[in-house]
């Protein structure tokens, strides 16, 4: 199938502002992987982290609790797709994270909620949970993020701020399925997390009337420590959730990915139910933003300036024929035969009858700058005059 080049972005990244996207996207194709699609005995889906190793295959974590649909795990894939299209996704291999003691976590308990997972620099993998929340302290699980090796035995847990912890739920410490989303590494090693809505103390989630604050932590890979946090503003929910349905619209920060060591590619997810995903692609970046990772509530903070947001590519409902889905994952894909790196999204199905775990490929494509538009358009007027001299001539 053939898929036309995203010329409404194309034009929309001419005239943005000096801080404009320095590269567009095109749409390559899309695949998805039927729910209930069974591998060595269990169902895969759920994805809802993914990143390319360094040999070509894709690590990707199912966001399974335990006491679902299994153990909790990851798998490794084979993404098979070109320029011309999306062809295929293969499941190689399926692996049980490890708690420190060596013992898988449990397939009948809710003990963890696998979100993102991420090749670190020396080859194990980085992995994210936003943990359980329950109101009994004992069956209450708190969000981390870890390393493992890629046979998912513990390495070790990052030290992350205990302000997102769960306390009570309802006044200070991290909403229930709100946290650690988002994972990335940048160039330098740094380790970046986020959590997908604002903390009980920084604020309101996201509503149809109002967005949010959350907060982008960077991990120290040496020391384990948490260093500068900074505040990140989700935008309100586009659209509401169709009359009568069981239960409102949603909104949140899945992903992150690092583009530069102060630069990110967002995924804003947004759900109404009863009409559909909108899905958003954001710029962001650090630079000239305050480090926040000293303020106890954001909540009417003064004095802060929050990472920069700029929309590269929105998905609303419907994208060039692709229905949207819950899109939770994004990583740099292969690099075409052309020399254009491309990107891969995924998206979580929930294990639910009526999603299904998709896959899109997108290829990025360097925008010209300025000057070179300049001489495009004086080429384009040579050619013209010349055809019309010719014209004349004949």
């Amino acid at each position: 199938m053939k898929y036309r080049a995203l010329l409404p972005l194309a034009l929309a990244c001419t005239v943005f502002s000096s801080q404009a996207a320095d590269f567009q996207l095109r749409l390559i194709g899309s695949t998805s992987v039927p729910t209930g699609t069974m591998f060595q005995g269990v169902e895969f889906g759920g994805i809802s982290g993914l990143d390319r190793a360094a040999d070509g295959s894709y690590y990707a974590i199912s966001d399974d609790r335990g006491g679902e649909r299994g153990t909790p795990r990851f798998y490794n894939l084979n993404l098979d797709y070109d320029a011309k299209g999306f062809k295929s996704v293969s499941i190689n291999s399926q692996t049980y994270m490890k708690r420190p003691d060596g013992s898988a976590f449990p397939s009948n308990a809710r003990t963890v909620d696998p979100e993102s997972i991420r090749v670190a620099p020396n080859g194990n993998l980085y992995w994210s949970s936003e943990g359980n929340w329950n109101a009994d302290p004992k069956q209450r699980f708190q969000p981390f993020v870890r390393e493992m090796t890629t046979d998912g035995s513990f390495v070790r847990e990052f030290n992350t701020p205990a302000m997102f912890n769960y306390v009570d739920n309802t006044t200070t410490g991290g909403r229930n399925n709100k946290l650690f989303e988002a994972l990335t590494v940048a160039p330098n090693g740094t380790v970046w997390t986020a959590n997908e809505d604002a903390l009980i103390q920084d604020g309101k989630i996201t509503s149809i009337n109002n967005g949010s604050t959350v907060r982008v932590t960077a991990l120290n890979p040496l020391t384990g420590q948490s260093g500068a946090q900074y505040a990140y503003q989700l935008p309100p929910i586009p659209v509401d959730a169709a009359p009568g349905a069981p239960f409102g619209p949603d909104n949140g920060l899945p992903e992150l990915l690092a583009l530069s060591d102060t630069r990110f590619l967002a995924v804003e997810r947004a759900f109404a139910s009863g009409v559909g995903n909108t899905i958003r692609l954001v710029l962001t970046d650090t630079t000239g933003a305050t480090d926040v990772s000293g303020i106890a509530s954001l909540n009417g903070a003064s004095g802060v300036t929050a990472m920069s947001r700029e929309v590269l590519l929105e998905m609303a409902l419907q994208f060039q024929g692709i229905t949207m889905d819950n899109t939770e994952a994004v990583t740099w894909g292969k690099t075409l035969a052309n020399g254009n790196r491309t990107l891969v999204l995924a998206v979580d199905n929930n294990f639910a009858a009526n999603q299904s775990t998709q896959f899109m490929a997108f290829e990025v494509s360097a925008v010209p700058e300025p000057h070179i538009y300049a001489l495009m358009l004086a080429g384009l007027g040579l050619v013209a005059g010349v055809a019309r001299r010719r014209s004349k001539q004949q």
